[in-house]
This record gives structure tokens, sequence and C-alpha cells, in this order.
């Protein structure tokens, strides 16, 4: 439905410190081979990929656990209470490192603001993330998806306006 666009739409909004990463499809002749994590700094690598060896698989994509470590997990660790983070996604393929998983909780117990998408059905983590009572979450849909990102905009510029 557009989860990654919207998270580049509030990115390119607003204009305060953004920190995190987002994931793209890989396709080659109109066929998806895989999945693209890539920092805000600009750092890339295959999150999933139809020619990764892994011992992780979501469907035919093996999963890198090494890029997943390497790339996310510094990309959301703020170096400043300014820094918003972004997290796309909390998903299965994610769920699969355990160190992803205590960043990405370590990110969301921080007094950062995190603009996030998370998998819609998923694990016991994904679960308890959702009822979390720190957090609000947007389902997107055809209808919202064009708004979303002004709302969310909105939000985020009443937190900042909050904190400081």
């Amino acid at each position: 439905m557009g989860k990654t666009t919207i998270i580049k739409k509030v990115i390119e909004k607003i204009n305060k410190p953004v920190i995190g990463f987002y994931t793209e499809e890989v396709r080659e002749a109109d066929k998806r081979i895989g999945f693209l994590l890539i920092t805000l700094d600009g750092k890339k690598g295959y999150l999933a990929h139809q020619d990764i060896k892994s011992n992780y698989y979501i469907r035919r994509y093996g999963v890198s656990i090494e890029n997943i470590e390497n790339l996310s997990i510094p990309s959301i660790t703020p170096k400043t209470k300014d820094d918003i983070i972004i997290i796309d996604e909390i998903g299965k393929m994610e769920c699969f490192s355990e160190k992803f998983k205590i960043a990405a909780t370590n990110a969301l117990n921080s007094s950062n603001i995190v603009i996030g998408t998370i998998a819609i059905g998923g694990t016991d983590f994904i679960q308890n993330i959702k009822k979390r009572h720190d957090i609000k979450i947007y389902e997107v849909t055809q209808n919202n998806r064009d708004e979303l990102p002004i709302i969310i905009e909105e939000e985020i510029l009443k937190l900042y306006m909050t904190k400081y």
C-alpha cells in the first residue's frame, strides 16, 4: 500500500535531524528478486535476496542477518536526543536478528521520536510492540495513503514542540 513511500515523504517534509533506514524492493525484468536495506546516511545492502544463502528464509529469499546487524542497528542508534529515528520496517526478516530486536526496543524506549512501519501479523515481539501505550499506529489504506504523510508530519511537529 506504500508504507515506504509514506516514510520517504515524511522524511522529505520534516526539517529535523533524521537517522535510520528504509527498505525497497529490488526488481529484475518486472520480477521481485530481493529487498534492499538503505540507511539514511547512504549505506546499502541486501536485507534479503533470492541468491543469498542463509539459515533464515522468507519464501524464496535468503535473509542477510549480517546486513541487518551491520547496517540497520547503527542507523537506529541515536547520537543525540534530537535525532528522529526511522525504522522501516519491524518485520519478519528483521526480527530474525535478536540484536535488531534489542536495538529496535532501545530506540522505542529512548526519548527520541521514532517513525516506523511494522508488519500486519507477526511474532510475539511484533505484537508486543503494537500493544505499547506510547505509540500511535496508522493502518495504510488506499483511502488514507495520500494524507498520511501530512498527518504524521503534524504529529511529529507537535511532539517535537513539546520536547523543547
